[in-house]
């Protein structure tokens, strides 16, 4: 296998981009082995169990605080590679999920999760614990995605629909109350009309941004004015079009990231829809970089992306060039002794 550094974007002798940073497949990517239970696993023969992905889909993250839905698996699994914490939504006996697609944080960490199959949205806080159950006031069909107001008051759900469907739509609610505000758009190839609309992200001037998969698309709307602000892309094989988008990210920097699973890769985009940069490219196997169903994609507050493939059932986390590797929230030593472990895990207890 290649060395890390590199799976460097674009390749020498263009100046580096981003770097290929980490890969989650599950439990133990975030785990740490002592040296006494890598002793008691020798002689028991017990190891500890890796809990990994069926098919992920959606992917939120807070302060170094990593959020994977998996629809088959009916689960969310939350990831803390700086702390080596993870956890399984589900563990909470109380905690019942069908089929969670979206999913996004607020400002202060609470984790919002659309459930496509239960067509409701469970909230947690920022340590996944179960808090209540939104009822949107809606007729939802084949919800998946959601986007969500940094107060954590306000709510946009991506109503993908059918192809025999007229409600191509994007709802807007109160997470207090479930209570549905406005409708956006409609059905049909014009400005603020939709076709198969999937992926959604807010950027931090409440611009809303659409992936309209079935028109090949991204519109950027404003949700208060009810209007399209701007839309960019066709369909085609070439760079800067589209194929089959799945999901959009905004930076905040506006920079746009478009996760297209046909092409195997993540483009970004300027806030003018020009094409900057692409990262990744179809591969049959498992390898930084390499995708062959990309899915759900986001970007965290130092710049750094994270995509997600259902095939290789995993994650994988790229930084900017500008980053260190042990910077920023989701910055982690390449090696770390037993003590500096056990520490972490007694602030985590005493934090408690």
């Amino acid at each position: 296998m290649q060395k890390a550094e590199e799976f460097v974007y674009p390749k020498p002798p263009d100046e580096p981009r981003f770097y290929w940073d980490r890969m989650l497949l599950g439990s133990m990517s975030v785990e740490h082995q002592t040296e006494e239970s890598k002793i008691s696993a020798f002689l028991t023969g017990t190891f500890a169990a890796n809990k990994g992905f069926v098919k992920p889909y959606g992917i939120a993250v807070h302060q170094g605080r990593i959020f994977v839905s998996d629809p088959p698996g009916r689960d969310v699994m939350m990831f803390d590679p700086a702390h080596y914490l993870f956890k399984s939504l589900t563990s909470d006996p109380n905690v019942l999920l069908m089929k969670p697609y979206g999913v996004e944080t607020d400002a202060q960490g609470n984790l919002f999760v659309l459930d496509q199959g239960l067509k409701d949205v469970k909230l947690f806080d920022r340590d996944g614990n179960y808090l209540r159950t939104i009822k949107p006031d809606a007729q939802l069909s084949m919800p998946t995605d959601l986007a969500i107001t940094p107060d954590g008051k306000t709510m946009y759900i991506s109503q993908t629909g059918g192809v025999s469907e007229s409600m191509h739509v994007i709802f807007q609610f109160d997470t207090e109350t479930g209570k549905l505000l406005k409708t956006l758009g409609k059905r049909g190839r014009g400005d603020l009309e939709f076709n198969l609309p999937k992926g959604i992200d807010l950027d931090k001037n409440g611009l809303l941004y659409v992936v309209d998969s079935g028109n090949f698309r991204i519109q950027i709307i404003d949700p208060d004015k009810e209007v399209m602000v701007r839309t960019f892309g066709q369909v085609g094989q070439r760079l800067g079009t589209f194929s089959r988008p799945k999901d959009v990210a905004v930076d905040s920097d506006g920079n746009i990231y478009v996760s297209d699973a046909a092409f195997g890769n993540f483009q970004i985009f300027n806030p003018e829809g020009q094409l900057l940069l692409f990262v990744g490219e179809r591969g049959s196997d498992l390898k930084p970089g390499a995708y062959m169903l990309n899915s759900g994609i986001a970007v965290d507050e130092d710049g750094r992306v994270l995509m997600a493939d259902q095939f290789f059932r995993k994650v994988d986390i790229f930084r900017p060039a500008k980053l260190g590797k042990e910077q920023g929230f989701l910055g982690v030593k390449e090696k770390i002794t037993d003590e500096e472990y056990m520490k972490i895990k007694q602030e985590q207890q005493n934090g408690q």
